[in-house]
């Protein structure tokens, strides 16, 4: 059963028509500063949240820097695990470094798997310890709906949320983190020669759009978290499910819009709202709905059928509350290798090992480069020789083997050691 507070359904009829179709999933409004519930639908029913796990992520690592684990400055380093991790992602080899504020940059702008993995990793040792940690966290908060199994938010049946335990998050990051606000609106990233835009797509074509993340996968849908500053007052909307970016983008846009155009009226806030009644156990799984030829031609039958109706009706196109871009978007540099800051100690000892073994690979090299330079080819190993035959010139004596120590009394008796 779905539930409406506030602006009722006749709000969600006139974003349906916007957007082309109905929402699928649950959606929020609330006022930043207050916590004060505007609009809400189905805020208890649990979702995959996809990429909006790194709202989570983030705010762990913000709590390790703030009890002074680490610095933003602090080495992030990308393992094994995290490299196989599907896209999207950075792409980065095993070993490379980087600091914890280019990681954040990149999991809320590029939404990297890897990167998140990383960070995980990076901060508590493991994937495990950090899903503990999420899961710590969001107790703490009263996120009374959620379980966390990892960093990134690929799909995992046990990884689920809810729309009223992001909103919950939302405000744990902008109060508890007010320095951090920048993070969640970066129009898009600089790397090398690279651009990566912010998926975000409200930031710089809705007025006043401050932040903060989106996400997806088949089974969640397309989610958004966007907040909006307009004369000091700031409103946040979730909206998890939808069925395209564009109703995602739309619904978002339309929910602050209509926000902003009436008062907060006093009364129910996040905190104190309550689930009206049982909501499923088990999370929703769009799948079949979005990854599937016949769920896409459902949803694709339904677009016709509304502009059909609506066109019937004699009804004007909608209008979107977004508007074009009118600048290039301002980027932020990133950059690998430049961590200064203090390591945690898993990953201390894991640097440790990586300079060791570049090491060694370095000697090598000087090896091989010694040997060219003294007119041997590396790459073609010298012959062997029998224990009676005299040493190669060029053979270095300590990796003859136990043979030639044996003379020419072993060599004639047909006794040796060394590995043919």
């Amino acid at each position: 059963m779905r539930r409406m507070l506030s602006l009722g359904m006749a709000t969600l009829a006139v974003v349906a028509a916007t957007v082309g179709a109905t929402s699928a999933g649950p959606a929020l409004l609330f006022d930043a500063k207050t916590g004060q519930v505007i609009e809400s639908e189905d805020p208890f029913a649990r979702w995959y949240p996809a990429s909006l796990t790194k709202l989570m992520t983030a705010y762990v690592a913000f709590r390790a820097v703030k009890v002074g684990e680490m610095t933003l400055q602090s080495p992030v380093r990308v393992s094994e695990n995290a490299v196989k991790e599907p896209p999207s992602k950075m792409g980065f080899p095993v070993g490379t470094v980087l600091t914890l504020d280019d990681a954040i940059k990149i999991i809320m702008v590029k939404s990297a798997n890897d990167i998140a993995t990383s960070i995980g990793e990076s901060v508590a040792g493991s994937q495990e310890a950090f899903a503990e940690r999420m899961n710590a966290e969001s107790k703490r908060l009263g996120m009374s709906g959620s379980n966390w199994v990892n960093a990134h938010g690929l799909h995992n049946d046990q990884q689920y949320t809810t729309a009223r335990d992001l909103g919950l998050l939302t405000t744990a990051l902008r109060d508890e983190f007010p320095q951090y606000a920048a993070y969640f609106s970066i129009e898009g990233l600089s790397f090398g020669k690279q651009v990566i835009p912010n998926h975000n797509n409200l930031i710089g074509r809705f007025e006043g759009a401050d932040g903060m993340k989106t996400g997806y996968t088949c089974p969640a849908g397309y989610n958004l978290v966007a907040s909006a500053t307009r004369e000091g007052r700031t409103l946040v909307a979730v909206v998890i499910g939808a069925t395209s970016v564009k109703s995602r983008n739309e619904q978002a846009a339309g929910m602050l819009a209509k926000g902003f155009s009436q008062p907060t009226a006093g009364g129910l806030t996040l905190a104190a709202m309550k689930p009206l009644g049982s909501d499923p156990e088990k999370a929703t799984n769009m799948r079949d709905t979005l990854c599937t030829k016949a769920g896409s031609d459902a949803l694709r039958k339904q677009e016709r059928e509304i502009a059909a109706q609506r066109k019937k009706e004699g009804l004007p196109e909608p209008a979107s509350y977004l508007v074009e871009r009118e600048s290039p978007r301002d980027l932020v540099p990133v950059s690998i290798g430049t961590a200064t800051g203090p390591a945690t100690p898993v990953i201390a000892a894991l640097l440790a090992r990586d300079a060791v073994e570049k090491a060694a690979k370095a000697a090598e090299e000087m090896k091989k480069q010694a040997a060219v330079a003294a007119g041997y080819d590396p790459n073609i190993p010298l012959p062997t020789w029998r224990p009676d035959m005299p040493v190669p010139e060029g053979a270095n004596p300590s990796e003859i083997g136990d043979s030639a120590a044996l003379g020419d009394d072993a060599a004639m008796s047909g006794e040796t050691t060394v590995e043919q």
